[in-house]
């Protein structure tokens, strides 16, 4: 039953993954992690990292990954699927529902109060992988690691690819050595 496993997993995650593929992770990582255990937070951690550093979506790479790690070829296309497909539907069906009702108070009420239960999905899943990263490399590794990247991001404006880059290169050559 992995393949049907695969899809009704991705499904619900990015079905119910309302504001694109951050919103989705957290959803994602409830049935990759949680639910079904096809990987632990650290693995998680990582393709999320790695996924973040290369181009397109981060939901797809996600799927595509997991999809292949559980079920080889096909549970990479059946992931794939169940990530692409309801929302590519969605997206034609809601477009034009929206479009002709775009005014409504009702519609523009919807869009605005979803956004705080996004903002704490992503804060939960933020605070699982911080205590993670604390539990494995130390609390000063990863208040050190978190400062740099802000401050590389934020304030240098640095891609977050080059970022989570440096971060690997920092683990393997520094942490590799201290945990």
């Amino acid at each position: 039953m992995d393949w049907w496993n695969l899809i009704v997993g991705f499904f619900i995650a990015n079905v119910l993954g309302y504001g694109g593929g951050p919103a989705s992770i957290p959803l994602m990582y409830n049935e990759i992690v949680n639910h079904y255990k096809w990987l632990n937070n650290e693995d998680f951690s990582n393709i999320l990292a790695l996924g973040n550093s290369l181009p397109g979506p981060i939901a797809t790479k996600i799927a595509a990954f997991v999809g292949f790690d559980v079920w080889s070829w096909p549970g990479m296309l059946l992931a794939l699927a169940a990530t692409i497909v309801p929302s590519a539907i969605a997206l034609i069906v809601l477009l034009k529902l929206l479009h002709k009702h775009r005014q409504s108070p009702v519609v523009k009420g919807m869009s605005l109060l979803v956004q705080p239960v996004i903002a704490v999905m992503m804060l939960l899943l933020t605070w699982q992988m911080a205590d993670s990263s604390i539990g494995s490399s130390g609390i000063w590794h990863t208040i050190g690691i978190a400062a740099v990247a802000y401050w590389a991001m934020e304030r240098r404006k640095i891609h977050p690819a080059f970022v989570v880059c440096a971060a690997f290169i920092y683990g393997g050559l520094v942490l590799s050595h201290v945990v």
